[in-house]
């Protein structure tokens, strides 16, 4: 690609009237230059078995390529079709809730051999028609693709193959790494493997989800291969990732997927982005979204194939926020960025789930503003394409961590819903990525048996579950120079989910200088910042900092850890909350509970100053968001962007050239910058320095 991809899914098949010229107009008018066509539309491509209708395919490639667009194929495998399931019932996915009702999408089981006959022959079928279109220039396999809590007895008999696999046919084995002589849940015969739906072992749990998230990485590898025999050189194959959905928006890692894993199976990881605006706008989902994405390629550079255009209900974005949100994901290393979708739908699930154009098909201020951005785009493409970034700071994330921590929760530790709920691992995540963007610190994301070299800081939020040869890496990261932050529940138990029967954090005391074997919930307990910590939050400033200690708090025993926070209660202020030690040539945090964000920023500001990472976009923290990178003709592109709703004045922090000085009127001029020259951005807006 040698401009940045902007546009939108575009669906034919469910509009009123044929209006596809229209559109193809009016989005070159907006500067849009790219459709996603073809997704979940199996059955008005298939309206019967083996008799297929490319009426709406062809006519969406034959109008958008007159027009010039560029067009991704969508494989339509990820809503089956009701023809498939009336000949084949149990293609539904039978789950932890029982059998499966046909209605919604993704409601299959992945792994079915009926389900896998049919979805060949369409993709095939569907390949096969458009494979020399000239105006496609890749292929997306399927959808937001899980598992979908299959669970019914072909895919337990395929866990338990793979369980007789992984322990070599040795059940003992597998008895002992599971503990499951507890309530007399041993099992002594492979035949007589009981369905895994009722565990009530965490182990065994964990190593089931872990089985199925391998489903995923295994069918898009598939899907990916039928589609690389027809995809023609210079096309792409992406999946559209997407993230846990706790509150309702993008929010944490993904349970049902290892996005490292399953990104190995395309060439071009893709992604959507949903997230709050209005008032609640703060750019922290779409940088999450965007560093994730950018970091199970490696670095590479990756698309945003859905996000919000007008959104549902509440989502309907400010005057200039849809400028704002654009930017940011280049920010993070987006290439494109495709609106879901491009009009509004008439009927169904997603009636009020508003794209870029309303019901009535009119212009609109979003559609309106869109086209500002299109302009932009077309003007700066070379400046904003491929932007690279060399992040010194990395956070570890684990789906095996996150599935223990449903098992054992974090204030009754038991699994969620038993004895009420808990905030989970991706809270804990989001806590600390989010201190994080808040300092302005840009961020990796690594997996578990990730490559620590690149990196000068560590961060291991909640890693509960880690087998012996990560916590060696962390201990040879710290020995050689490196500065590691673990929070609360870091290093309990192994890959089995066993926790460790040495002294916690395991294998890591002396790394730490402290060790714990208690851990209750708050129960008022507050923290008393001692040491560096208590001068950053001096009383003047604590008075309007939280010093609360929340969820659960590990009773620290320093052993020659620097204290910086006691907890303040009658019965646990012996211990320590949070705390410091050299080790090595490096340094080891651990913060024992969760603070209030203020806190927790303190505690990191320290640390990045130790670690000489303490520079002009963390002086400028609260003031502006800043994300950084460099462009592929070798100049760093600066990006400043106002998440308020008041316009913010700064010393331009580097000199060059703005480019989007006109502002959002249009494609603006470029205007040469001065350091410490004064810049004002506007209410949702932002400021773009190529030096």
């Amino acid at each position: 690609m040698d401009k940045l991809l902007y546009g939108a899914a575009y669906y034919d098949e469910y509009l009123p009237y044929d209006r596809t010229e229209t559109d193809a107009a009016m989005m070159r008018d907006a500067h849009l230059n790219v459709v996603r066509i073809a997704e979940s539309t199996w059955s008005t491509l298939e309206p019967q078995p083996g008799v297929f209708d490319f009426t709406h395919i062809d006519r969406a490639l034959d109008v958008m390529g007159a027009a010039g667009m560029h067009v991704i194929v969508g494989t339509p495998t990820y809503a089956v079709p009701s023809w498939l399931v009336a000949s084949y019932p149990d293609v539904l996915a039978e789950t932890t809730r029982g059998p499966g009702r046909y209605g919604a999408r993704q409601i299959m089981d992945i792994t079915h051999p009926a389900y896998r006959l049919h979805a060949e022959r369409v993709i095939r079928a569907l390949m096969e028609h458009v494979t020399n279109r000239p105006e496609i220039i890749g292929y997306q396999i399927d959808n937001e693709t899980k598992f979908y809590d299959t669970a019914g007895p072909a895919v337990q008999r395929s866990f338990v193959k793979h369980l007789k696999e992984r322990f070599d046919g040795d059940l003992g084995a597998l008895n002992k790494a599971f503990g499951l002589d507890y309530w007399s849940n041993r099992v002594d015969a492979w035949e007589d493997f009981p369905d895994v739906r009722g565990t009530i072992n965490g182990s065994l749990a964990g190593a089931w989800e872990a089985y199925r998230r391998s489903l995923v990485e295994e069918f898009l590898g598939w899907q990916a291969a039928i589609v690389r025999e027809y995809a023609h050189e210079g096309q792409f194959v992406t999946q559209n990732f997407d993230f846990d959905w706790g509150p309702g928006w993008s929010f944490g890692l993904q349970p049902n997927v290892d996005h490292f894993s399953a990104a190995k199976t395309v060439d071009l990881a893709g992604v959507d982005i949903y997230h709050p605006t209005q008032s609640r706008l703060t750019g922290k989902e779409i940088a999450f979204g965007g560093d994730m994405t950018r970091s199970i390629k490696g670095g590479a550079n990756y698309l945003v194939l859905e996000t919000q255009a007008q959104g549902q209900m509440g989502w309907l974005p400010f005057p200039g926020q849809l400028r704002l949100q654009a930017y940011s994901h280049l920010a993070s290393g987006a290439d494109g960025v495709m609106y879901w979708h491009w009009h509004s739908l008439h009927n169904s699930f997603e009636t009020y789930w508003k794209g870029l154009l309303s019901h009535d098909f009119e212009a609109n201020p979003t559609y309106l503003e869109a086209a500002v951005i299109g302009r932009e785009w077309d003007a700066h493409s070379s400046s904003l394409l491929h932007l690279s970034k060399s992040n010194r700071v990395a956070v570890m994330v684990s789906n095996a961590s996150l599935t223990a921590l449903q098992w054992f929760t974090l204030s009754t530790g038991f699994i969620d819903g038993v004895f009420g709920s808990s905030i989970g691992y991706n809270h804990v995540l989001r806590w600390v990525y989010d201190a994080l963007f808040d300092l302005n610190v840009e961020v990796d994301f690594v997996p578990f048996d990730g490559d620590l070299s690149a990196y000068d800081v560590v961060l291991t939020p909640a890693l509960y579950s880690a087998p012996q040869t990560t916590i060696d890496a962390l201990r040879a990261f710290v020995e050689r120079g490196g500065h590691l932050v673990s929070t609360l529940r870091t290093g309990v138990a192994d890959e089995n989910v066993t926790v460790w029967h040495d002294r916690a954090p395991h294998g890591l005391t002396d790394v730490f200088g402290m060790t714990y074997n208690q851990f209750s919930t708050p129960d008022g307990a507050a923290l008393a910042p001692q040491g560096a910590l208590a001068t950053t939050l001096a009383p003047s400033e604590a008075g309007t900092v939280s010093l609360a200690a929340e969820h659960l708090i590990e009773l620290l025993v320093p052993q020659g850890a620097q204290v910086l926070a006691t907890y303040d209660h009658p019965a646990w202020g012996e211990y320590a909350a949070i705390t410091r030690h050299g080790f090595g040539a490096g340094t080891a945090t651990y913060v024992g509970t969760v603070t209030s964000p203020e806190v927790l920023k303190d505690v990191l500001a320290g640390v990045l100053q130790s670690a000489g990472l303490w520079s002009w976009p963390q002086d400028l923290a609260g003031q502006i968001a800043v994300r950084q990178g460099v462009n592929p003709a070798g100049r760093s592109v600066t990006y400043l962007l106002n998440y308020s709703g008041s316009s913010v004045s700064v010393p331009a922090p580097v000199a060059g050239t703005s480019l989007l000085a006109g502002g959002e009127g249009g494609a603006g001029g470029e205007v040469s910058i001065a350091v410490g020259q004064e810049l004002v951005i506007g209410a949702w807006d932002l400021a773009i320095i190529e030096s």
